[in-house]
C-alpha cells in the first residue's frame, strides 16, 4: 500500500521526481501546500555532526584493512569511509571523476592518462600524489598477487607516474571500460611507502574519515577527517559500524533505536517495518545477484550435464515468489543483470524454467540414474539463503537428486567455505559493466573464479570485447558471452535480487540513492546526515 511515508521516501531515493510526488500525496489528500511542506522537509538540507551507527552484515574475525584482501559488504563499507578511488560511480550509477580530474584514452584505447586532483591529503599529513597511485596498483600486480583485483590488473602491462599529477596506464589491449575498472572497491589509493608498497595497515586514506579503532568481526569506530577534500560531504562527527549477522538482533537494534541503519533485511518480516512510522524502508534495484557456484574441476561438477541438470532442477519463479517475496526476478544462469547494458533479452537468450524431465535427460547423458551432492549455505552468503537452499532440496528431488544442506557459520564462511567447498551459495554485488564481472569471476585463473571455470571462446571473446568500440559488435559478443555461460559455466544463478535497508527517519537521505551497491553504494557514510 503506497503512503506519504512511502512516496518520501521514494523522493528521497531518487525513485519518484517533485512531480510525481505531488500527484501522489495529492491523490492521498494532502493539500497543496501540505504537499510542498511535506517535499520541502522531505528534501531538507543535512546537518552536520552526531555519531551515526550502522549494522553492516558481511563481516568476519579475518577481516583486513588490506584492499586485496576485501572480501564482503563489511569492509567494503569501512574502506569507502577511508579511502577514495580515482574513479566512482556516482548515485545515478554513472561513472565520475574521484581522485583523478580527467583522463583520456589512445586511438586504440590501450594507453590510460589520468590527471590527479591537486591539494588532496592523507589523513597522516601526506601529500596525495602520483607516486601512491602507482603503488597501490601496483600492490596488487605480479606472478604472486592474492589480490581479489587480479582479474582487473592484469591486463596493466606498466603504470607510470609522469610527473606528480599524471599517471599513465599502458595495457596489453584495448579497454573501452578502464575508467570504470579503477572505481572497483579493491583499487582505492593509499599513501606510498618509500620502498614503493603501500601503508594499508594503518586504514590510512584520502577519504572523509579516519580510524579510531578496528576490532575486525565485531566493529570500526571512525571519526570526520576535518581536511576532507570533499564539500558538501562526511557529515557525521563519527561513526559507529557494527557487524551484527543476525537478521533479528539488527532489526531489534534499528527498531530500538540503537542503531540508525541496517542492510539486508528479513523479507519475511519486511511489512511489519514498512508500518513503523519511524523507519523507511528503501530497495534499491541493481545487480546484485545470488549464485551457487559448483567446482567445475572436481567431480561430479566436471561434467557439464551433471552442472545442466543442477540448474534445471532449481524452480526460480518458486525462490522469487517465496524467498525475494517479490523484491527481485529470476535469473538465467549468467550475471549480467538488470543495470547492465548489454544484458541479453528473453528474445536473444531463452529464459531457464524448472524442467525435472529434462534434469533427468542430463542425469542419464552423464551416465547417472540419480545424484547425491552436498550444498554448503551460510545465512551470510544473501539474505534467505538457508531457505533457498531447502527449496532448492525440495525441487530437486523431483528430478532424482539428493542436495544435503550443510549450514556453516557466518564468522568464517568467506574465508572458509567459499571458494574452499564443491557446492556453495554466494552473492556478488552490482558490476556496472560487462567486461568488469566477467575478468574479476569468469576468466581463466583470476582468484575470485568460483567455479574455477576455464572455457577457451569465452576468454578468447573477454579480450575481443575490451576492445570493440562498435556498440552493435560489441553487445552481439557479450550475448554470447551469456549463453555460454547459461549453457555451459559452473554457476547457477537464479535470482536477482534488490538491495534492502531501513533507515531512522531522522537520517537525512540524498534525493538519488545508488543502487550499484547497497547502502547508496556503499558511500552512506559520506552521503547520509542526520536531519537539520
Amino acid at each position: 500500500m503506497i503512503t506519504l511515508e512511502t512516496l518520501k521516501a521514494q523522493l528521497k531515493a531518487g525513485r519518484i521526481d517533485r512531480r510525481r510526488f505531488m500527484e501522489g500525496a495529492l491523490t492521498l489528500g494532502a493539500t497543496v501546500a501540505g504537499a510542498e511542506a511535506m517535499m520541502g522537509r522531505a528534501l531538507a538540507a543535512p546537518s552536520s555532526g552526531g555519531t551515526y551507527k550502522q549494522a553492516l552484515t558481511g563481516g568476519a574475525t579475518s577481516d583486513s584493512m588490506d584492499p586485496a584482501k576485501i572480501l564482503d559488504s563489511y569492509m567494503i563499507n569501512v574502506s569507502s569511509q577511508l579511502r577514495n578511488n580515482l574513479t566512482e560511480i556516482g548515485p545515478d550509477n554513472q561513472l565520475r571523476a574521484e581522485l583523478a580530474e580527467s583522463w583520456e584514452a589512445s586511438a586504440d584505447a590501450a594507453t590510460w592518462t589520468f590527471k590527479l586532483r591537486k591539494g588532496v591529503e592523507f589523513t597522516n599529513g601526506k601529500s596525495f600524489a602520483a607516486e601512491d597511485v602507482v603503488a597501490s596498483f601496483q600492490h596488487h600486480m605480479g606472478e604472486g598477487t592474492e589480490s581479489a583485483a587480479k582479474g582487473l590488473v592484469e591486463q596493466i602491462a606498466e603504470v607510470r607516474a609522469d610527473g606528480a599529477e599524471t599517471v599513465v596506464f599502458t595495457l596489453t589491449g584495448g579497454n573501452a571500460d578502464w575508467p570504470f575498472l579503477v572505481s572497483d572497491y579493491h583499487l582505492p589509493i593509499c599513501p606510498a611507502k618509500g620502498d614503493g608498497s603501500i601503508d594499508w595497515e594503518s586504514g590510512t586514506g584520502t577519504g572523509g574519515y579516519k580510524v579510531v579503532s578496528f576490532e575486525p568481526g565485531v566493529n570500526t569506530v571512525v571519526e570526520r577527517n576535518p581536511n576532507y577534500w570533499k564539500e558538501n560531504a562526511a557529515y557525521f562527527d563519527s561513526i559507529e559500524n557494527l557487524f551484527i549477522a543476525d537478521s533479528t538482533a539488527r532489526t531489534s537494534a534499528l527498531i530500538s533505536g540503537k542503531i540508525h541503519s541496517q542492510s539486508n533485511l528479513d523479507l519475511k518480516t519486511i511489512d511489519l517495518m514498512e508500518k513503523s512510522p519511524n523507519l523507511v524502508v528503501l530497495p534499491t534495484y541493481g545487480n546484485k545477484h545470488c549464485t551457487f557456484p559448483m567446482d567445475s574441476t572436481a567431480a561430479p561438477f566436471d561434467n557439464n550435464h551433471v552442472r545442466l541438470a543442477l540448474k534445471l532442477a532449481m524452480d526460480r519463479a518458486q525462490m522469487v515468489k517465496t524467498i525475494l517475496r517479490g523484491y527481485g526476478e529470476a535469473g538465467n544462469d549468467h550475471p549480467i543483470g538488470p543495470a547492465n547494458t548489454y544484458r541479453a533479452t528473453p528474445e536473444e537468450l531463452e529464459p531457464r524454467d524448472f524442467d525435472p524431465d529434462k534434469a533427468k535427460f542430463h542425469l542419464k547423458q552423464a551416465g547417472l540414474d540419480k545424484l547425491s551432492v552436498e550444498l554448503y549455505v551460510a545465512s551470510t552468503a544473501f539474505e534467505g539463503c538457508v531457505e533457498a537452499g531447502s527449496l532448492y532440496q525440495e525441487t530437486a528431488r523431483k528430478a532424482g537428486i539428493e542436495i544435503n544442506l550443510n549450514r556453516a557459520p557466518d564468522d568464517g564462511y568467506w574465508s572458509n567455505v567459499w571458494l574452499k567447498k564443491p557446492f556453495c551459495a554466494s552473492y556478488w554485488g552490482g558490476r556496472p559493466t560487462e567486461d568488469w564481472i566477467f575478468s574479476q569471476i569468469y576468466a581463466k585463473g583470476v582468484d575470485w573464479n568460483e567455479g574455477k571455470w576455464d572455457h577457451d571462446r569465452f576468454n578468447a571473446l573477454l579480450v575481443e570485447a575490451r576492445a570493440e568500440l562498435d556498440t552493435g559488435k560489441r553487445r552481439e559478443i557479450y550475448v554470447e558471452m551469456q549463453r555460454i555461460l547459461r549453457d555451459e559455466g559452473a554457476s547457477i544463478i537464479p535470482l536477482f535480487m534488490a538491495y534492502t535497508h531501513a533507515v531512522a527517519t531522522d537520517i537525512h537521505l540524498p534525493e538519488q540513492v545508488a543502487s550499484n551497491w547497497e547502502l547508496d553504494g556503499h558511500k552512506n557514510g559520506e552521503r547520509w546526515a542526520f536531519k537539520a
